[in-house]
């Protein structure tokens, strides 16, 4: 049974990651937590876009908050952000991991320590290879791995790596993606 759900996204991220949160009814039950690759700078408009038109609260994460069901919660730019074992977010300035802070690895790797089999990983589009390896962390704890199918991404060099990393990991369409969410939620 899942408890929370972390993605990660790079080059391409904006519009899947629009479309998801988006199709995801008001009574979803679950945590979702987000790494996008962004440019640094001190806000991030996507949130206040995704804030008019997603069901779910939408807000940047905040250190030591507690994680709440139907919240999802975006990494701030320049901050990696963790998943504590007491289902609290940290944040940290350490250095970049990938070239990337926040990095996807870092999420996927602490929430898979904090939740193990209850936690689901999904790796959508990009140009590089973050998420990768944390996917992998995921599916050791035994969590649910997910990867856009890399035919359908914008950028498919993330996915392709995902599923090079963990070839175990569910391959779908960013459409079966919502479908296997909305699932989670009923």
């Amino acid at each position: 049974m899942t408890r929370a759900i972390v993605i990660g996204a790079s080059a391409g991220g904006v519009q899947a990651l629009s479309w998801i949160l988006t199709a995801l009814p008001p009574h979803f039950a679950h945590p979702i937590l987000i790494v996008l690759h962004v440019p640094q700078r001190n806000d991030n408009p996507l949130i206040e876009l995704l804030r008019l038109r997603c069901l779910l609260e939408v807000k940047e994460a905040e250190d030591k908050e507690a994680l709440q069901q139907g919240t999802v919660y975006f990494a701030p730019p320049g901050y990696h952000l963790l998943v504590e074992k007491n289902m609290a977010i940290a944040l940290t300035s350490d250095e970049p991991v990938n070239y990337s802070r926040p990095a996807i690895d870092v999420l996927f790797e602490t929430a898979a320590d904090a939740l193990g089999p209850e936690l689901t990983g999904i790796v959508l589009t990009g140009a590089n290879h973050d998420g990768a390896e944390g996917l992998r962390a995921i599916w050791a704890a035994g969590g649910t791995v997910i990867v856009q199918d890399p035919v359908t991404a914008e950028m498919p060099t993330m996915p392709r790596a995902a599923l090079e990393a963990c070839p175990a990991a569910r391959c779908l369409s960013i459409d079966e993606i919502v479908k296997y969410l909305r699932k989670e939620a009923a």
